[in-house]
């Protein structure tokens, strides 16, 4: 997702940034590196780490099949979870938020005891749990749901009108997680492999969820049920209701992996703005499948839907909300006009299909993963479209949006995400990769393979890095140690004199050795800075820093 920004010179303090382990080691090295103390509770370690009561058991299935009361902003219904036993285990979590509540849980036609826990429910099993089986329970749950106030930077069930009087709701839960509207096992290491969502809403008006829809079910009390089915593994955040007097056009896309179906779902009285605006929705697909593999949810279709708020990279359903506007809101938040070029909602959250729900983080705390590179397909489809510098320059643009106020990568095990830098920063930090790689093959080759090498599945910081440095070929961990676990930006110090040029590193991490390619007198050139000084003999008495790299200069 990307969140909002009033102007660029306030951008990331403006943002109300939202959005699964990895080794006690690596969370050290990472949390050990922040400039601010942050306290958790046992709620944030129960919803944030892989539990005793998660490790066991293995999703295979959901069946969510939830009727939704826009009048009374009332939701009711039951998840069928199905799992694999891992091990032999007798208490099983499920998370659900308040004040949503859990009426009762079922499992072989027996009612199973609930001990609570804030937000953690353990269900007590009575039969034995044996390896290898696949099990599932019935989880049936009511409520008022949280209200999103500003969605989808905080989360919950939207409940709007359109401009006609009728019910306008949707939902969006990234980063406060998916049981703020249905019980799940609410953490991002275990993606179901497929799911059926059935949603029962008055008969005069439309639900469009995730994947396939599969059949329309009309009822006697003026109500109608639309079952969609998810055939691809799927993270929780990404499962989505959308509701709303929606029309339907769709066309037919020739990709890598054949013909796509691509649907789009707009309210009835945008119908006209729609089928202009979203001529960018092919020209994304093209894009991103020339620099990030085929998409990869084919099984699944793709589909724009539109919501009142502003948009999210919900799975197969990706939610729009951009006002019909090329820029963010009609915005550039690059500040070089490049950002006018195309409809940011549609060309960042899309990007997300590959980044976030293709390969999808562990921990929350890696969440750059999914945000600093979909905010580079911005760059990438610049780059596809209108050339190599018109992409340079917007991505360098957005450097003015970069605070530097803590560490991307967040504290592991307690649902705690990095800086918002993850976006702008992160993006500016693989700008500054492949110019190290220096090869735009090499550099393609690479962010394919990561969708290929990683397809529908989840990973962490440290295999992204090891991939990367793999295929390089170029030592990166320093590299990714200082963009991602400090605050501080290179700065390359220097002085000229006599014919020659003394430089070093300062304000990086040890070791940090990254080359910095300059120009002197027309003449590009590539050095080699450690954190010691070195001279060379130099014609000229100034030199020129390639912008394209994130660091500082300064002139001794």
């Amino acid at each position: 997702m990307y969140k909002k920004t009033f102007s660029l010179s306030v951008f990331m303090t403006s943002l109300a940034f939202l959005i699964a382990g990895c080794s006690s080691t690596t969370a050290q090295k990472s949390t050990s590196l922040f400039s601010k103390s942050e306290t958790f509770t046992r709620q944030d370690s129960l919803r944030g780490s892989i539990t005793p009561e998660r490790s066991w058991w293995d999703l295979t299935y959901y069946h969510l099949n939830v009727t939704v009361n826009p009048d009374k902003k009332f939701i009711e219904g039951k998840n069928t979870v199905q799992y694999k036993v891992l091990k032999p285990h007798q208490v099983l979590q499920i998370d659900l938020q308040s004040p949503l509540k859990i009426t009762k849980v079922t499992q072989n036609n027996k009612e199973l005891k609930v001990v609570s826990e804030g937000n953690a429910h353990f269900i007590q099993l009575q039969d034995s749990q044996k390896t290898g089986e696949i099990q599932s329970i019935d989880v049936y749950y009511e409520g008022n749901p949280k209200e999103a106030i500003r969605a989808p930077w905080d989360g919950g069930f939207s409940w709007k009108k359109d401009n006609n009087g009728n019910h306008f709701v949707a939902t969006s839960c990234q980063g406060l997680g998916a049981s703020v509207w249905w019980p799940n096992k609410d953490h991002m290491y275990d993606e179901v492999d497929s799911m059926a969502i059935s949603v029962r809403i008055p008969k005069n008006l439309m639900d469009v969820s995730n994947g396939r829809l599969r059949n329309i079910e009309q009822h006697n009390d003026n109500t109608t049920t639309y079952h969609w089915f998810v055939d691809n593994p799927i993270n929780n955040y990404g499962v989505n209701v959308n509701i709303g007097d929606y029309v339907h056009f769709s066309e037919k896309y020739q990709g890598e992996d054949g013909e796509l179906d691509m649907n789009y779902y707009v309210l009835r009285d945008n119908l006209e703005k729609a089928k202009e605006q979203f001529k960018d929705a092919p020209k994304m697909m093209k894009a991103f499948e020339h620099w990030f593999g085929k998409y990869p949810f084919y099984e699944d279709g793709f589909k724009l839907v539109e919501v009142p708020y502003l948009g999210m990279e919900h799975q197969s359903s990706v939610t729009y909300g951009n006002q019909y506007k090329n820029g963010y809101l009609g915005r550039d938040l690059s500040g070089t006009g490049w950002g006018l070029k195309f409809d940011f909602i549609i060309i960042h959250e899309a990007g997300h299909e590959w980044f976030a729900n293709n390969i999808t983080n562990v921990d929350i705390a890696d969440m750059w993963i999914h945000e600093s590179f979909t905010a580079y397909s911005e760059n990438l489809f610049l780059d596809y479209y209108y050339g190599k510098k018109a992409a340079s320059e917007y991505v360098i643009g957005t450097r003015d949006a970069i605070q530097n106020d803590k560490p991307i990568i967040g504290h592991y095990d307690v649902n705690n995400e990095g800086s918002g830098d993850m976006y702008y920063k992160g993006a500016n930090m693989l700008h500054t990769i492949r110019q190290l790689i220096n090869d735009d093959g090499k550099w393609r080759q690479i962010l394919r393979g990561l969708n290929s090498n990683f397809y529908h599945q989840t990973v962490t910081t440290q295999e992204i890095e090891k991939y990367m440095i793999e295929k390089s070929g170029i030592d990166l961990s320093k590299i990714f140690d200082q963009y991602l676990r400090t605050v501080d930006i290179p700065e390359f110090e220097y002085h000229i004199e006599n014919n020659k040029i003394k430089y070093r590193w300062t304000n990086v991490v040890e070791g940090f050795n990254m080359p910095l390619r300059i120009t002197v007198n027309g003449k590009s050139e590539l050095l080699n800075p450690t954190e010691d000084w070195q001279t060379k003999p130099m014609k000229g008495n100034s030199i020129e820093i390639d912008e394209n790299f994130y660091v500082y200069s300064k002139s001794v």
